[in-house]
């Protein structure tokens, strides 16, 4: 019997495009690990969203003349396409817009506040005389109390990745005006996370497969102590507070954003007909729940969300939250406000999505963080997609199409290499699969590549192309066993670079899909007729890699 695996993944502002950092951050990962789960025929759900509240799209607005509403729906829509072309594929992305979502935010305040883990107290807050108005979360910048960065905000500081309040800032200032502003009592809701500190403690202290810097982040801040935080804020954009008197307030966008990850579950069952399908995947306790996020959301992930689920009782906690450090940009800090950015629609206006899937994987920023160069994205897909992967397949199947009546031949008996080559691929499928299930991606598409490489040199000793007239029978032999190989590769490599493996599938003779093909080594068997071959991938002119480089600090939306 398979496994139900329920991912979760990062609900992004809907205030401007995408661009790399999210991809290798949070979506590329999660969607390479629910692929791989589909492939090996477990129940998958992944869900998201774009997070249309919050002070990120009101700022946005502003800045456009525009009101929140078409700033967030503008930018949900992009995401859609976005993710489509990329292959990103969830099995519902919605938005916090919605008035499912408003609804089950509304149930879970309620019932926190039933159960008193929710409680209201009055707190001093930013208020500009300037602008005449509240300040909340992004209003306000100033110095980080803990680290000393001078742009923190009055939510979280993006450098040491402390969340805040407003009140903690060191010399605060209105974002909008840059004046000093003064602080006023307002009355608002405050989630009472210091009553779950024991428990995820001990919840906590269990959690051995955790990556170090999530384990060790999450414990620094159990540490230092919990206290209640602020769930309500003074502003008209967001979801109501559903309690009489708060009509001039909405729920805090953190808090109800998190409540997306089990919203989206509800949709989703309801778009299938079956209103309770997202219980087995919520209330189970067998369903492991995996969070894919970026290193500065993992607080709100490993502390703050299972402090709500545990308060509500009857939901399951996360399994594993596989946080990913950040990407930088040719050397440098990604910033959207200076543009120094790769933006997703961009890219993905002139270039195929696996290449790029390709060098995230390879890439990938799980323990550290990691850079994007051009000048490596046009070396990798020229050097090891095109050269290295393609040119294996392309020859291969060229040969054998133009030698064997464009079928697989009948090999005869395997020689000793060409047993190990075989069991290569057999080992190959074996640790891949203990690689990803345990969210190991990098190395994973390091080992099917050293297969790939390893298949070219067999190639390279068995010369089936001279063989051909003294020995039809070895060229036979070795151009089958090279076709089993690439029948491994399309199955391994499916989770990173799903285009140009459903290519060479079908290339290979197969109905269907890869996915339905099962996490096995399935080889197309002698007689099996092969599609006309078509190279995977396409060689790029590496002096591109200035010209992107150059587009860099400039608005390519």
């Amino acid at each position: 019997m398979g496994e139900r695996i329920f991912i979760g993944v990062a609900w992004p502002y809907a205030n401007g495009p995408l661009h790399l950092g999210h991809v290798a951050g949070a979506y590329l990962p999660a969607d390479i690990f629910a692929r791989y789960h589909r492939t090996k025929g477990n129940e998958v759900l992944m869900v998201s969203g774009s997070d249309q509240h919050g002070t990120p799209i009101t700022i946005q607005a502003e800045q456009e003349g525009k009101k929140p509403a078409e700033v967030a729906n503008f930018y949900h829509q992009q995401f859609l396409e976005s993710w489509k072309k990329l292959g990103i594929s969830f099995d519902l992305y919605t938005a916090t817009g919605t008035d499912n979502h408003a609804r089950v935010t509304s149930d879970i305040f309620l019932t926190l506040l039933e159960k008193g883990y929710i409680y209201k107290a009055s707190m001093s807050q930013p208020y500009c005389p300037n602008c005449q108005r509240f300040l909340p979360d992004r209003y306000s910048e100033g110095t980080c109390p803990y680290c000393h960065f001078t742009g923190a905000r009055g939510d979280q500081c993006d450098k040491c990745g402390k969340p805040l309040n407003a009140s903690e800032l060191i010399n605060p200032r209105c974002r909008r005006c840059g004046t000093t502003p003064i602080f006023k009592e307002s009355e608002h809701f405050f989630l009472k996370l210091d009553a779950f500190s024991d428990k995820l403690k001990e919840w906590v202290s269990q959690q051995k497969h955790w990556r170090a810097n999530v384990l060790n982040f999450t414990r620094g801040y159990l540490e230092e102590g919990l206290k209640g935080r602020a769930i309500t804020r003074d502003i008209d954009w967001g979801i109501p507070v559903p309690v009489a008197g708060f009509e001039g307030k909405r729920i805090y966008v953190w808090f109800e954003a998190v409540i997306g990850y089990l919203s989206a579950s509800q949709e989703w069952a309801e778009s299938t007909g079956d209103d309770d399908k997202w219980r087995v995947f919520w209330q189970d306790k067998e369903t492991k729940s995996y969070y894919f996020i970026g290193k500065d959301n993992i607080i709100f992930h490993t502390v703050i969300w299972p402090a709500m689920l545990m308060g509500c009782g009857d939901l399951n906690l996360p399994y594993d939250v596989p946080a990913n450090e950040f990407l930088t940009i040719e050397g440098s800090k990604l910033s959207t406000s200076r543009h120094w950015a790769v933006w997703l629609p961009d890219y993905l206006s002139r270039y195929d999505p696996d290449p790029l899937r390709y060098l995230l994987s390879i890439n990938m920023p799980e323990t550290g963080d990691t850079d994007f160069s051009w000048r490596e994205f046009f070396r990798r897909n020229n050097d090891e997609l095109v050269a290295t992967y393609g040119n294996l397949v392309h020859r291969v199947l060229t040969f054998t199409y133009r030698n064997f009546d464009g079928r697989v031949p009948q090999a005869g008996e395997f020689d000793s290499q060409t047993r190990a080559l075989l069991k290569r691929a057999e080992d190959t499928l074996k640790t891949m699969d203990e690689l990803l299930y345990h969210c190991h991606f990098k190395e994973a598409i390091k080992s099917a590549m050293s297969l790939a490489q390893e298949s070219n040199r067999y190639l390279d000793d068995k010369a089936p192309w001279k063989t051909i007239k003294q020995d039809r029978q070895a060229s036979a032999t070795a151009l089958q066993a090279a076709i089993s190989v690439l029948s491994c590769l399309r199955t391994v490599l499916y989770p990173f670079l799903p285009f140009s493996s459903q290519k060479l599938h079908a290339s290979l003779g197969f109905g269907g899909s890869v996915e339905s093909d099962g996490w096995q080594l399935h080889f197309p068997p002698p007689g099996q007729k092969l599609l006309p071959p078509q190279p995977l991938f396409t060689k790029l002119e590496e002096a591109l890699a200035e010209e992107e480089s150059s587009r860099l600090g400039n608005i390519h939306r």
